[in-house]
């Protein structure tokens, strides 16, 4: 990515990320599958051109991710070590498909980490007794964060920013689907404070990639619906009609943040602010075909952007 973002002429897929993300225009964004990297080169790469674009971010930061990170166990059961399958969450190589945040607003450095929260430790986890790396297993497959953003007024408004994994690619164990459910069930835990850490004080937002939908598709939904009825959160959802349909789903189309080959659009993304703060307006960035920023978006990602405007305190 940092190779192709130094290009004079970024190949497609990069060009029209950075138009994707310029014509959302947003004040502050979650970012999924970006590659870490230690210095933050690759974001930084990213932030100059789309500040080219006319979207200006001057305060970024990287997360890192737990993709790559070898567990030094056999995961896959082939006999071999230190393969993509083996790390804490699926990767070749240490921060791949990771997490990064832009905003116009500063971010404080004093975040809170959770990636390295163990599977096992969560109160009534699902993982396996008979997992061969239950004892330093990670919950979260890419990452958990709380971001600080320093608001004008001197407030501080929290992202409570994750990236879970597919509830599928496995067997009849079901071990992806036990983790992503229990990734979910996690931020329901921290907010009733029965974890080691405290709970987030509001205002703060619950935003990221579940990769998981609330009603269709595979996976475990439970955690995951009772996330979105949580009463310390609101979940504004996407107003309006969608402009393709998915026969056979019970989801409203409206509602979709991806379109996959073979399934449809499912909802996979949430931005879930805290009870105290005013939304104005929700929506997914999917206009008709049509509209030329249409192209342009199915070419960066089969995921849309989800946004949220708010009233802050």
């Amino acid at each position: 990515m940092l190779h192709d973002l130094r290009k004079p002429d970024l190949p497609p897929q990069r060009a029209a990320a950075v138009q994707a993300i310029a014509a959302l225009n947003a004040d502050v964004i979650l970012l999924t599958g970006i590659d870490y990297d230690l210095k933050g080169e690759a974001l930084a790469a990213l932030a100059a051109k789309l500040a080219e674009s006319g979207a200006d971010y001057p305060y970024f930061i990287p997360l890192r991710p737990n993709t790559g990170v070898p567990t030094g166990r056999d995961l896959d059961g082939n006999g071999k070590l230190g393969e993509a399958r083996d790390a804490q969450g699926w990767g070749r190589f240490p921060g791949e498909g990771g997490m990064a945040v832009l905003s116009k607003l500063p971010i404080d450095a004093e975040l809170r980490d959770f990636s390295g929260f163990l599977w096992a430790d969560l109160p009534g986890s699902l993982i396996p007794d008979a997992d061969p790396a239950r004892d330093v297993q990670r919950l979260h497959t890419t990452g958990a964060y709380e971001v600080p953003l320093l608001l004008p007024d001197g407030q501080t408004l929290r992202l409570l920013a994750f990236y879970a994994s597919p509830p599928v690619f496995d067997g009849p164990e079901d071990r992806n689907g036990r983790r992503n459910h229990d990734e979910t069930a996690f931020w329901l835990h921290l907010l009733a404070g029965d974890l080691p850490d405290d709970a987030p004080k509001a205002p703060f937002v619950l935003l990221g990639q579940t990769s998981l939908d609330p009603v269709d598709g595979e996976g475990r939904p439970e955690a995951l619906r009772s996330l979105l009825r949580h009463p310390a959160l609101q979940d504004p959802g996407p107003k309006g009609s969608a402009d393709h349909s998915d026969p056979g789903q019970k989801g409203d189309p409206a509602l979709d943040t991806a379109l996959y080959d073979g399934l449809g659009g499912l909802r996979v993304e949430v931005i879930l602010p805290s009870a105290d703060l005013v939304v104005d307006g929700a929506g997914v960035l999917w206009p008709p075909d049509t509209d030329p920023l249409a192209a342009t978006l199915a070419t960066a990602s089969r995921h849309r952007p989800l946004w949220v405007d708010l009233t802050l305190p």
